[in-house]
């Protein structure tokens, strides 16, 4: 009488299967929908341009709200308040980063291989101290992100765009995608696309410090409060989910 079990375990294979199936497409359409039907054909910032202004909330912090990307005050949808002025001890600030040093920022999508980038990321840091390394998840599931942050045991301050208009406004269309900029919010080169290596990641980090200090940057002890890590907080809890820009101070 082994037909019963025969049948369910191909049940139990076929469901395998469709619910792997279910998660790559999922994954798919996320990915098409973020990064080809919403950017403008450009690929990144255009180097020795400057790098728009954002502040998002930390992935493991308490504050909620939108990206506020404004460039001036009363700036619309973009938010109330311009988005270097936004800072504070549950916001990622890439104003705030550039004005300490060279700054390496990863766009990425929790999803699929995107995370990598943090591994690795996370692995150069200390070889490059004078760096500030940041990342920020595109959309997504903000209760899953804190999973990963704590599952990776990240440092580097982890954003999060619940809305996602960063993807339009720093051209993003691979995921992840990694932008250099010099210190004072200047893009250093084209962005590393796709899942950039170890090495390549290095390389280009090794070619930002070289390229800042031939500006006339030195690297200085930042005197400002430093953006925090993303070790999760035992308080961080909820989905987050904001409808307006943030502008805490």
């Amino acid at each position: 009488m082994k037909e019963p079990d025969d049948a369910g375990a191909y049940a139990r294979r076929y469901q395998r299967y469709a619910a792997t199936l279910a998660i790559v497409v999922v994954v798919g359409v996320t990915l098409y929908t973020l990064l080809f039907t919403t950017h403008k054909g450009v690929v990144g910032i255009v180097p020795g341009r400057p790098v728009p202004p954002f502040a998002v909330p930390l992935a493991v912090g308490r504050l909620n709200g939108d990206a506020n990307v404004a460039t001036h005050a009363n700036d619309g949808p973009a938010g109330r308040r311009p988005a270097c002025t936004v800072r504070g001890p549950e916001i990622l600030n890439v104003c705030q980063l550039y004005e300490e040093g060279p700054v390496v920022l990863a766009l990425f999508i929790n999803a699929a291989s995107c995370t990598q980038v943090l591994d690795n990321l996370q692995r150069l840091a200390p070889t490059f101290p004078d760096v500030r390394f940041a990342a920020v998840s595109i959309m997504g599931n903000r209760k899953q992100l804190r999973e990963l942050v704590a599952s990776k045991h990240l440092n580097l301050p982890i954003g999060y765009d619940h809305d996602g208009v960063l993807v339009n406004l720093y051209g993003m269309v691979t995921c992840p995608q990694v932008t250099f900029v010099y210190p004072g919010g200047v893009a250093q080169s084209h962005p590393l696309l796709s899942s950039p290596t170890v090495g390549a990641l290095r390389s280009r980090l090794s070619q930002l410090v070289a390229g800042a200090r031939a500006r006339g940057w030195r690297p200085q002890r930042p005197t400002s409060a430093r953006i925090p890590s993303s070790s999760p907080s035992p308080r961080a809890s909820g989905a987050g989910r904001g409808r307006s820009p943030i502008s805490a101070p």
